[in-house]
């Protein structure tokens, strides 16, 4: 989409689709000047119309009325945004998204939004373009449909207008480019979630991340069997031995220009990608197995995270580790009762073989750690107990180290994508006791998403680590908002903005002392 500012009033401006979220109680005396003056120009009908179907700005509502060529517009869409008490950026990204759809069904080119009157005119920008960017993503390349709709009218322009009283500044111009950047990132990581397994594989995943790379400056580093043989990484290859595919280990690395900088202990980013998982031996039902394609999404979410990354130039080293493979039963695949050893030298027996993601990221977090990083965050989606506990639309947050979590907590928050922290407790730890090995990979039914962050803990020694549990929030299983159905990109957003974050605390102390260290807020916002 092309972005732009507009100056005057948003009812007196050009386009297809005049955009105007409101709050409850502002559709009467107390209007904000969008809709007064589109009111006005309507003669107090647009009001009448919206009361009498019953639009009272609730969240989730809208309302769509022809202007009759009494505006600019050719029709004004009203957006619920529900109590300002209970507003946040998310609830607008969520209306904006609202108004993509609502634009791509009208099939309508360019849309004039009116940004709302809010505490943080900024945030409230990004969420607008986020929003609108995500909210028009649509997977339908397989089709047939899609072809003969190739040239149907499409939303390809934004006339933005600012609150009265509210100028145009050149952060304003940044925040909506670092919006686009995030929600186009975000886009492409649901593109590679949503593509069939015959596409997205192992080797095809690599060569996405390196062509990514390549287009954002980043140096990338992709092995095979043979030097995954050779860093000792049984779990991953234990996993990986069922499939006629072949496993890839892939390594993203951003390192600042500055030396000094470019010494700095790096934060590594872990992301599971398991192209596709039929649970091998330990054989999934044919419904839970439908979409089991998704099960990359970590990886997903972490390589379009690197994209963003790379633009933001941070003042300390980023590095993306992953390692994909396929979970296939065959007369090759691993067995339950087999014993793998991991890079680390642990020993783990295999109860099921349907738990293999953590096997994988096992590997993959020694791997990581051995780069002597200041921090580890981990997605995966790993395990369906998170699902059960917390449902489709929050993330599992785990972690020991509570400055860490608190900042990933945060980060979350102010990217709006909702994560609950959940305990890693010592309680839960005889239930992967072995009696043969250091350990299983299952343990019983209860707690089970306890149980799998705590065979991850086993492998990050005492380098602070978030792992973040997205199996529910990775796939949608309706339309919501900017969400479809289909894979959400959830972690992208989170990610970039734990980097940002990071990246101006490093900075300010940088600037302060002439050895900066980062040095993580003990607030947060901590459930549960």
């Amino acid at each position: 989409m092309n972005f732009s500012f507009i100056s005057g009033e948003a009812a007196r401006a050009s386009g297809e689709l005049l955009v105007i979220p409101l709050f409850e109680g502002e559709l009467g005396d107390k209007s904000p000047a969008p809709l007064a003056g589109a009111d006005k120009a309507l003669e107090g009908k647009l009001a009448a119309a919206a009361t009498q179907e019953g639009f009272k700005g609730k969240g989730e509502q809208s309302f769509v009325v022809h202007t009759l060529g009494r505006l600019e517009t050719e029709r004004v869409l009203l957006l619920g945004l529900g109590t300002p008490a209970r507003y946040t950026p998310e609830i607008l990204r969520q209306a904006a998204g609202r108004a993509a759809k609502t634009a791509q069904r009208l099939k309508v080119r360019t849309v004039v939004f009116a940004v709302p009157e809010t505490p943080d005119v900024v945030d409230a920008l990004r969420a607008v373009v986020e929003g609108l960017e995500l909210g028009a993503y649509r997977f339908e390349r397989y089709k047939s449909s899609a072809k003969e709709e190739k040239n149907a009218p499409k939303l390809t322009a934004v006339r933005l207008a600012l609150p009265a009283g509210v100028d145009k500044t050149k952060e304003h111009e940044q925040t909506v480019a670092l919006g686009q950047r995030v929600a186009e990132a975000t886009n492409w990581a649901r593109d590679l979630v949503n593509e069939p397994p015959n596409v997205v594989n192992p080797d095809s995943l690599a060569r996405a991340a390196q062509e990514m790379a390549g287009d954002a400056g980043l140096k990338a580093t992709v092995v095979c069997r043979k030097e995954i043989e050779r860093l000792k990484m049984g779990m991953f290859l234990g996993v990986a031995q069922g499939s006629a595919n072949e496993p890839k280990l892939i390594h993203l690395e951003y390192t600042p220009k500055n030396a000094k900088q470019a010494r700095q202990p790096p934060v590594a980013l872990v992301g599971k990608a398991i192209t596709f998982d039929s649970g091998g031996l330990s054989l999934k039902p044919t419904d839970s197995m439908v979409e089991m394609k998704t099960d990359m999404a970590g990886s997903a979410a972490v390589l379009g995270a690197m994209k963003v990354i790379a633009t933001l130039k941070p003042p300390f080293p980023v590095h993306a580790f992953i390692g994909a493979c396929e979970n296939m039963p065959s007369g090759t695949s691993y067995r339950p009762s087999d014993i793998l050893t991991a890079r680390s030298g642990k020993t783990v027996e295999i109860t099921n073989t349907d738990a293999e993601g953590r096997l994988v990221l096992g590997d993959v977090l020694t791997w990581a750690c051995e780069h002597k990083p200041a921090v580890v965050i981990d997605l995966a989606t790993l395990t369906g107990a998170c699902v059960i506990a917390l449902g489709n639309y929050i993330v599992g947050a785990f972690g020991d180290h509570d400055p860490t979590v608190y900042d990933v907590l945060e980060a979350a928050h102010t990217a709006g994508e909702e994560m609950w922290r959940l305990p890693v407790t010592d309680l839960q730890k005889d239930a992967l006791r072995s009696e043969v090995a250091d350990m299983k990979n299952s343990g019983e039914r209860w707690g089970g998403a306890i149980n799998a962050a705590l065979f991850l803990k086993e492998f990050v020694g005492e380098t602070p680590w978030v792992h973040l549990d997205i199996a529910g929030p990775s796939v949608s299983p309706k339309e919501r908002g900017y969400l479809g159905k289909g894979g959400t990109g959830v972690g992208v957003r989170t990610l970039v903005e734990y980097v940002r974050r990071r990246a101006r605390i490093e900075g300010s102390e940088a600037s302060e002392s002439t050895a900066p260290t980062f040095k993580p807020s003990r607030g947060g916002r901590s459930k549960g």
